[in-house]
C-alpha cells in the first residue's frame, strides 16, 4: 500500500496539483486489496490521477467511492481508468448525483470491463435521463460479468424500467445472478412493473426482485414474488437432482472400487495358490526323482482320464445344445401359436361367418403343434434319459453346479426383492408429485374463480352506480319540465289577463327551450361517457382473464418442465441399475470361474496325494524285497564264521 501512495502523488505532482492528505490518510489506514475513499471530496486532478492509478494497480480488489461528491468530469476520468482495469471486483459509488455523463461512462465500463462483479449506485440520478439510462441498460445486457447491482433512488421511470427488462431478457450472466438487483425507492410505476412481469418469464434463475416504494399495484407484486418463487423451487429442483446424482456416482464408484478390491485379492489368492503349486510340484520332483517312469505311467492314466473327461463334456454340450434347439422349437411354435390366435381375433371382428371355421383350423393346427410337442417332448425325455447317463461319471460337477445354481437363484431372488422396493418408493414419490400438482392446479383455479367473482362484484356495482345516476338525472329532469309547464300555465294566464306582456312569455318560453334542449344534449354525453366505461370495464376484464391464462399456461409448462426432469433422473437411476446389475453379474461370473478353478486345484492335489501315497507303498515294498533278499542270500550265512 506504501507503493500506491507513492504512485498516487508522482502522478498528482506530474499533473501539477497537490495530492490531497485525506485521500493519503485513508492510503496508509487501509487493509491489503480495498481502498475506501468514502465521505471524501475528491477533486478532478485526484480522480484523474486514481483513473490512471487503477488502469496498472493489480492489488487492489475493493473500491468504495461512496458519497464522495463525484463531479460529472472526476467520475468518468475515473470510470475511463476502470475500462481496463481486471483486477477490482467490488464498486461503490453510492450518494454520488451521477447523471447523464456518468451513465454513458458506467455504460463504457459495463462494456469493457470483465471483472466487476458488484456494482453499487444507489442514490444517483441515472434514470433522469432516458437516453443515458437506455444506453446504460444495453451496456448491462452485453456484460457478462457482473452478480450484484443496485439501483435504488435512482428516479428511474416506467420507460427506464422497460430499458431495464429488455436487458434482464438478453443478459446471460445476470439470469444467473447470486444476488439480483435491487429497484426499490424508484418511479417505476404500473407500466414499468408490467414491463419487468413480462421479462421475468424468459429469465428462470432470478431468485429474488425488491419492487418496493415503487408505485407498483399489488397483483403486479405479487406476480413478481409468484414468479421469484417458482425460480426458486426450479433452483432446488435442479439442486436436488444435482445432490442425488452426485450421491449415485459415489455410490457407484465407492461400488466399483470395492468390486476392483475383491478382484485383487481374489487374484493374490490365486496367485498364492499358484506359487504353492508351484512349490509343491518342485518339491514332489525332488522326492520322487527316482520313481519318475511310474509317475510317467501315471500321467498316461491322468490323460486317459482327461480325454474320457473331455469327451463326456463334448457328449454333455451336445444334448445341452440339442436341449436349447428344442427350447427354440418350442418357443417358435408358440409364437406362432399367439400369431394364429391374433389372426382368429381379428378375422372373427371383421366377418363372423368364417370365424369359425378360421378357428376350426386353428384348433386343427393346435392339435397338430400339440402333436409335434409331444413328439419334441418324447425326443427331449430321450436325450434327458442319455444325460442322466452321462451325468453318473460327473455327479461331483454337477452338485456343484446346482450348488451355484441355487446361490445365483438366491442372489436373483434378493436383486428382484431389492428391485420391488425401488419401484414402490418411485411410485411413492410420483404419487407425492401427482398430489401436489393436483393440489397446485386446484389452488390456481380458485385463485382464478376468485378473481373473476371479484371482477363480476365491481361490474354489478359499477352498473348500479350507472343506473342510480340515471334515475337521479331523469327526476331532477322530470321537476324542471313540471315547472316549466307551471311557468308556461301561469304565462298563458298571465297573457289572457295582460295582453302587452305576451311577447315577453314567448321569449322566455324559448329560452326555457334551450335550456331544456342542452340539458337533453349534456344527459346524452353523460350516456355515451358511461358507455365508454363500460367499454373499458370490460376490456380492462378480458386483459386480466388473458393475463391468468397465460400464467395459467406458464405453470403448465413449467410443471411439464419438472416431470420432464424427473423423468431424466429416473433415467439416470435405470442406467446406474443397469450398471450395477452388468457389475454383480461380472462378478458373480468371476466367482463361478474361481470356484471351478478352486474345484480343478483340489482334484489336482487329490490325485497327488493319492499318487503319492501309491509310490510310497511301492517304496516300502521294494525296501521290504530288498531286506528279504538280503536276509535270505548265502552271504548272510557265511558272516557269522567270518
Amino acid at each position: 500500500m506504501e507503493e500506491f501512495r507513492r504512485t498516487y502523488s508522482r502522478l498528482c505532482k506530474e499533473s501539477g496539483a497537490e495530492p490531497q492528505e485525506t485521500v493519503l490518510q485513508q492510503m496508509h489506514q487501509l487493509p491489503q486489496g480495498r481502498l475506501d475513499l468514502a465521505t471524501q471530496s475528491l477533486t478532478v486532478d485526484t480522480c484523474r490521477a486514481l483513473g490512471k492509478l487503477l488502469q496498472k494497480e493489480a492489488l487492489l480488489t475493493e473500491l468504495v467511492l461512496s458519497d464522495c461528491m463525484l463531479s460529472e468530469e472526476g467520475a468518468v476520468l475515473l470510470l475511463q481508468g476502470l475500462c481496463v482495469n481486471t483486477i477490482v471486483r467490488f464498486l461503490d459509488l453510492k450518494g454520488n448525483n451521477l447523471r447523464a455523463s456518468g451513465a454513458e461512462a458506467l455504460a463504457k465500463l459495463l462494456r469493457q470491463n470483465k471483472s466487476i462483479q458488484s456494482l453499487t449506485l444507489e442514490w444517483n440520478s441515472l434514470g433522469t435521463w432516458e437516453e443515458a439510462f437506455a444506453a446504460f441498460c444495453g451496456a448491462l445486457a452485453a456484460n457478462g460479468a457482473l452478480r450484484q447491482l443496485d439501483l435504488r433512488n435512482n428516479q428511474i421511470s416506467h420507460k427506464g424500467a422497460e430499458e431495464l427488462a429488455l436487458a434482464l431478457k438478453s443478459n446471460t450472466s445476470l439470469q444467473q445472478l447470486d444476488f439480483p438487483p435491487d429497484l426499490r425507492w424508484n418511479h417505476i410505476g404500473l407500466l414499468g412493473g408490467r414491463a419487468l412481469v413480462n421479462c421475468l418469464p424468459s429469465n428462470r434463475t432470478l431468485w429474488k426482485l425488491e419492487l418496493a416504494g415503487n408505485s407498483i399495484p399489488g397483483d403486479i407484486l405479487r406476480a413478481v414474488e409468484q414468479a421469484m418463487d417458482h425460480n426458486q423451487d426450479r433452483q432446488t429442483a435442479f439442486r436436488e437432482s444435482q445432490a442425488r446424482a452426485h450421491v449415485l456416482s459415489k455410490e457407484v464408484r465407492h461400488l466399483r472400487e470395492e468390486k476392483s478390491k475383491q478382484f485383487l485379492d481374489l487374484m493374490e489368492t490365486i496367485d498364492r495358490q499358484r506359487e504353492e503349486m508351484v512349490r509343491s510340484s518342485k518339491a514332489s520332483a525332488a522326492r520322487v526323482g527316482q520313481l519318475q517312469e511310474a509317475l510317467n505311467e501315471r500321467h498316461s492314466i491322468i490323460n486317459a482320464l482327461k480325454a474320457k473327461l473331455q469327451m463326456a463334456e463334448a457328449a454333455l454340450a451336445l444334448s445341452e445344445q440339442k436341449a436349447q434347439d428344442l427350447g427354440e422349437l418350442l418357443a417358435t411354435t408358440e409364437q406362432e401359436q399367439r400369431s394364429l390366435a391374433q389372426r382368429q381375433a381379428k378375422e372373427h371382428r371383421l366377418e363372423q361367418q368364417e370365424a369359425a371355421e378360421r378357428e376350426s383350423k386353428l384348433l386343427r393346427d393346435l392339435s397338430a403343434a400339440n402333436e409335434k410337442n409331444l413328439l419334441l417332448q418324447n425326443q427331449v425325455d430321450e436325450l434327458e434319459r442319455k444325460v442322466k447317463s452321462q451325468q453318473d461319471q460327473l455327479f461331483l460337477t454337477r452338485q456343484e453346479l446346482t450348488n451355484t445354481a441355487a446361490e445365483l437363484k438366491m442372489r436373483a431372488v434378493q436383486a428382484e426383492e431389492r428391485l420391488e422396493l425401488e419401484k414402490k418408493r418411485s411410485r411413492q414419490s410420483l404419487e407425492d408429485a401427482e398430489h401436489l400438482r393436483f393440489k397446485e392446479v386446484e389452488h390456481m383455479t380458485r385463485h382464478l374463480e376468485e378473481s373473476e367473482r371479484a371482477m363480476q362484484e365491481r361490474v354489478q356495482r359499477l352498473e348500479a352506480v350507472r343506473l342510480s345516476l340515471e334515475e337521479q338525472r331523469l327526476a331532477h329532469l322530470e321537476e324542471k319540465l313540471r315547472l316549466l309547464a307551471q311557468a308556461r300555465d301561469e304565462a298563458q294566464s298571465a297573457c289572457l289577463q295582460q295582453k302587452q306582456v305576451v311577447a315577453d312569455a314567448q321569449a322566455r318560453a324559448s329560452q326555457l327551450g334551450r335550456q331544456v334542449e342542452g340539458l337533453r344534449r349534456r344527459l346524452e354525453e353523460l350516456q355515451q361517457e358511461l358507455s365508454n366505461k363500460d367499454q373499458e370495464k370490460a376490456a380492462e376484464v378480458t386483459r386480466v382473464r388473458l393475463e391468468l391464462q397465460e400464467q395459467n399456461g406458464r405453470l403448465q409448462a413449467e410443471l411439464t418442465a419438472q416431470e420432464a426432469l424427473k423423468e431424466k433422473a429416473a433415467a439416470l437411476e435405470r442406467q446406474l441399475k443397469v450398471i450395477a446389475s452388468d457389475h454383480r453379474e461380472a462378478l458373480l461370473d468371476r466367482e463361478s470361474e474361481n470356484a471351478s478353478l478352486r474345484e480343478k486345484l483340489r482334484l489336482k492335489q487329490a490325485e497327488i496325494a493319492r499318487i503319492r501315497d501309491e509310490e510310497a507303498q511301492r517304496a516300502s515294498f521294494l525296501q521290504n524285497a530288498v531286506l528279504a533278499y538280503v536276509q535270505g542270500s548265502p552271504l548272510r550265512t557265511l558272516s557269522p564264521q567270518k
